[in-house]
């Protein structure tokens, strides 16, 4: 089984391509879409979406993250091998799912050696359907990436800044998600049950309960979203769209 998480789209052929890339190296793939609307370039986006797929994958699954706004640079393209596999760039994509797949080894992919694999040639622009997929394709395969990549240090790979910080008694946090409902999730979990969340920055305190029918409709509230973050929505409403939140940005919050 291999999974897609990407940021290309549906409008050109990208997804086509990549997918009949892949199943040109290895036929009897099970290739399952994620989501290709991940917001263009949104690492941290594609990151969280990632780790809810790897929670609730078999082992053995491969994961094929391309949100890769410095394709084509020095950035590397890696194979990250545990109980399950990720095959992303180099850039902060696998911080969250890393936390899932009890990683052991890692590999950066080396595309002269790949090319043997798929015999064709390298676009500079579309790593997608050139070296991710095909890739992915192999481990599903069962070929070993050391057939294809370079072992590297666990350790040297790339991680985003998504560790919540605590000043005092106020959390320093991060919006993580913003789903289509506008539920803004944030980087906190095991955080205990609070009664109420303040949010100093906007003046405002709203209740922690269970669900969004629990509050009238278009009133806010903080949950337990069901990926075990913190989430502050709206009933029927967009939270993200009354608070002018996006992701990256950053959230005072006090547990009450």
């Amino acid at each position: 089984m291999i999974t897609l998480t990407t940021d290309f789209g549906l409008r050109g052929p990208y997804v086509g391509e990549m997918k009949v890339a892949m199943l040109r190296v290895n036929p009897k793939a099970t290739i399952i879409d994620v989501t290709h609307g991940i917001t263009r370039h949104s690492i941290i986006e594609g990151s969280f979406v990632m780790e809810q797929v790897v929670k609730y994958s078999p082992e053995g699954a491969v994961h094929v993250g391309v949100i890769d706004p410095g394709v084509g640079t020095s950035r590397r393209a890696v194979v990250i091998e545990g109980n399950q596999w990720l095959v992303v760039p180099d850039n902060g994509l696998a911080t969250l799912p890393l936390k899932h797949i009890k990683p052991k080894r890692a590999w950066e992919i080396d595309v002269e050696k790949l090319k043997r694999f798929t015999g064709w040639e390298v676009s500079s622009t579309f790593h997608g359907r050139d070296v991710f997929g095909p890739a992915g394709a192999l481990i599903d395969r069962e070929i070993s990436p050391e057939e294809f990549a370079t072992e590297i240090p666990l350790e040297s790979l790339i991680k985003l800044d998504v560790e919540p910080r605590k000043e005092g008694d106020t959390w320093i946090l991060k919006v993580i998600y913003v789903d289509d409902f506008g539920n803004v999730i944030l980087n906190l979990e095991d955080y205990g049950r609070p009664s109420e969340v303040e949010l100093p920055d906007f003046n405002l305190k709203i209740p922690y309960l269970e669900t969004y029918g629990m509050v009238n409709r278009g009133e806010l509230l903080a949950l337990p979203g069901s990926h075990g973050y913190l989430e502050i929505a709206v009933n029927q409403g967009s939270a993200a769209g009354r608070l002018g939140l996006n992701v990256g940005d950053e959230v005072r919050v006090r547990l009450i």
